[in-house]
């Protein structure tokens, strides 16, 4: 085996870089450019990016419309950087904390010219970061080059179109017995992938006969919500209440899957939260910071289940994409369960919008 990093390992190295504000290179269709998430830039490093060019910032469609920005790229925009401007500007641009109170940002130059390809795969590595979906860019005439002396992660674009397209192969890592308040013949399974991102568990109550649809459920990770009790969603309640129901009948499988906030991360789900305590629904806040009304993938619990050996499930959930998405992943979905829990005061709003806006059958 070689010792030079494979692309599924340069990729989990260039999400840690981004995390750190570092820069990544990115090439493909005759280009290279230097990519940076705007969020962890620093103003050091923004000198030193504005001394190889030209700056422009890749923002999503959905904030290029909160902030009026003309879009010329389908899903994302291109905006020219001016040269007087610093960490505070372009921070005020990806971030809408401030938006009700500064409404007015710009002028903004929008970019049309070219091509927006290096652009986009920038914008999909930032958010497969769980950072605000908001890269700086600036074009360099040799990437390879500069990979090599600076000691820079360098990925092309068929290496990213290929891998953020895929799910990643998980592996059952371990797995033991749990006995629970809800069922006591429990066993928690630990799953985890090989690009490096986040562990996934399948809690297995009872011996579910692999020959039989199995009860189950796939609950994405709710810390507000799960650990906290929180008021404002029905999280807490569905766990509980699933597992409940699966010790009720002896036999289930909840998979917990590690896609905080719809899949945007906690830290971008309680920008959210902030933004619906200036008004906006939920929709409306996850377009606010850049992202689309759902980002998660339902592949990897279907993954799971086919892992363990299960085809056919009765599912319990109210949204009729997962339903969609196990038929498509080759599971037969032979029931639909309700989950018809967790209302209160404070989430009637949340749960209304969820029915309205992202078709939940509540």
């Amino acid at each position: 085996m070689s010792l030079q990093p494979t692309i599924v390992e340069r990729l989990a190295r260039a999400r840690g870089d981004l995390r750190m504000g570092a820069p990544v290179v990115l090439t493909g269709e005759g280009q290279a450019m230097l990519c940076v998430a705007v969020e962890a830039l620093g103003a050091e490093r923004l000198a030193a990016l504005r001394a190889l060019g030209s700056l422009e910032l890749a923002l999503t469609a959905r904030r290029a419309k909160t902030l009026k920005a003309r879009v010329y790229d389908g899903d994302i925009a291109r905006i020219a950087v001016p040269l007087d401007v610093g960490t505070e500007w372009l921070r005020a641009l990806i971030d809408p904390a401030d938006d009700l109170r500064v409404p007015l940002k710009g002028p903004l130059r929008s970019l049309r010219d070219g091509t927006a390809t290096l652009q986009r795969a920038a914008l999909q590595l930032v958010k497969s970061a769980h950072l605000l979906p908001a890269a700086l860019l600036v074009q360099v005439p040799h990437g390879l080059t500069l990979a090599g002396e600076y000691g820079l992660t360098l990925l092309t674009l068929a290496e990213i179109a290929l891998e953020l397209s895929t799910a990643s192969p998980l592996h059952d890592v371990i797995q033991a017995r749990l006995p629970m308040v809800m069922a006591q013949a429990g066993r928690l399974h630990i799953f985890r992938p090989e690009d490096g991102g986040e562990e996934h568990y399948a809690i297995e109550i009872g011996c579910p006969d692999r020959s039989l649809p199995v009860l189950a459920r796939l609950h994405s990770a709710c810390f507000t919500g799960d650990v906290l009790g929180s008021l404002k969603c029905d999280c807490g309640p569905q766990l509980r209440s699933s597992l409940a129901q699966m010790g009720v009948e002896g036999a289930g499988v909840l998979l917990y899957l590690n896609q905080e906030g719809r899949g945007i991360g906690l830290a971008n789900k309680i920008r959210a939260y902030s933004l619906q305590d200036q008004g906006f629904d939920t929709v409306e806040a996850n377009h606010r910071l850049g992202f689309e009304d759902d980002e998660r993938d339902f592949r990897i619990g279907a993954g799971i289940l086919r892992q363990m050996g299960f085809s056919a499930v009765r599912l319990l959930t109210n949204n009729p994409k997962k339903l969609a998405m196990m038929e498509s992943c080759g599971l037969s979905v032979v029931e639909r369960v309700p989950l018809h829990v967790g209302q209160t005061e404070q989430n009637a709003v949340y749960l209304a919008t969820k029915a309205a806006k992202l078709g939940h059958l509540l």
